[in-house]
């Protein structure tokens, strides 16, 4: 090889190498300019005196308990994870919490780019879960997430008091939790389908995707996490594990309902328990924008209006998505800087697992290998 050719090849690694971090940059600028517009837009018009002089009166008393509550719910998140984890490898708990809670001080930094540190944090402290398992069961994780969060907005709105005014909004609403409901109910069929049928149709995506024009890593990748999710599915050909995953998820959903009411008693609102697991639906909602912050903007807009429209004044309103916003965050931020100061963590390797390229290998390496006995889908290796 050549010196000229040498040279020419590192600089065209380097060229690739500044732009894919131009591009995460930009990607995290153009987001944090989208929560300050979000921020301006709804918070033009207010009142920020009022809105200062609403947190100042709130009772901290239930603020604490609330961040303890949520505390806890860190906890279960990390209990749920290892029951998810169990059909493809063991893991500790301390080790999960902590990731846990990385995950969340990283999504509150940088936004939803931040889920990505969980699968790839998870492995360099607990070498028996590979990245691929910890993404694939993050997977399962959010399903039963939305699942649960569906099924307390739509079953609380049976019970829920319309405000006087909303009627007509209302119809709405509740058309869209119904509909909702109907998703999640056909959702899990499918995935009862996928896992049942798993190996037929990795047989199929493989035929389907192997083409000239398909990359070799790409079909190694689709077809590694359709084997993970076929693995981490087992859970549902077990009712034991099934009943300990939606226990366990519906507990934390309880213990994210209760700080969102402890939040509304710390602002003296006459609002009940019912209420608050219509506001926590949402914050739900205003939760998913990829906005740095936490969904900064989106999550205290979306909040706000579902305050409102519940007849709460609007600075009053924003004042409570503001302590509520801490409450779900400010916990993780501590448990995650304490975790990843203190953490014998190689900050090289993160950087390197961060990255598409490798985190694609890691996907690749060690997948499961796919056997048919009979109807059943069994995970070897």
């Amino acid at each position: 090889m050549s010196a000229d050719f040498y040279f020419q090849t590192v600089k065209l690694k380097f060229a690739k190498q500044v732009v894919k971090n131009l591009r995460k940059y930009l990607k995290f600028i153009i987001l944090f300019f989208a929560a300050a517009f979000i921020f301006w837009f709804f918070g033009r018009n207010l009142d920020w005196q009022e809105v200062t002089q609403s947190l100042q009166k709130a009772n901290a008393a239930y603020l604490i308990a609330a961040v303890l509550v949520i505390c806890l719910g860190y906890l279960l998140r990390a209990v749920r994870w290892q029951v998810l984890l169990e059909p493809i490898t063991k893991s500790s708990l301390r080790e999960l919490f902590a990731t846990t809670t990385v995950g969340f001080a990283a999504v509150f930094l940088v936004g939803r780019m931040g889920e990505i540190v969980r699968p790839m944090w998870l492995p360099m402290r607990d070498p028996r879960v590979r990245p691929s398992a910890a993404l694939v069961t993050l997977g399962v994780e959010r399903i039963f997430d939305l699942a649960s969060l569906i099924c307390f907005f739509a079953v609380n709105l049976i019970f829920f008091t319309v405000p006087a005014g909303r009627e007509s909004e209302f119809a709405y609403v509740k058309l869209a939790g119904n509909l909702m409901l109907v998703g999640v109910v056909c959702g899990f069929v499918a995935l009862a389908v996928y896992q049942k049928y798993a190996s037929r149709m990795i047989g199929w995506t493989e035929e389907f995707i192997d083409k000239k024009f398909v990359p070799r890593r790409v079909q190694q990748i689709i077809v590694s996490l359709m084997k993970q999710l076929a693995s981490s599915l087992l859970i549902l050909k077990n009712w034991r594990e099934v009943f300990w995953v939606a226990f366990w998820t519906f507990t934390l959903w309880l213990s994210i309902a209760i700080p969102t009411w402890f939040v509304l008693l710390a602002f003296d609102l006459p609002l009940s328990f019912s209420d608050s697991l219509f506001i926590m639906g949402w914050a739900a909602i205003g939760s998913v924008v990829p906005t740095p912050g936490g969904a900064a903007g989106a999550f205290h807009a979306a909040t706000a209006n579902g305050l409102m429209f519940l007849n709460i004044d609007r600075e009053q309103a924003y004042a409570v998505s503001f302590a509520m916003h801490l409450v779900y965050f400010a916990p993780a931020i501590f448990f995650g800087l304490y975790y990843f100061l203190r953490g014998d963590i190689s900050i090289a390797r993160f950087k390197n697992l961060l990255s598409s390229e490798h985190a694609a290998e890691e996907i690749e390496s060690e997948a499961p290998d796919a056997e048919v006995s009979g109807s059943k889908f069994q995970v070897s290796g």
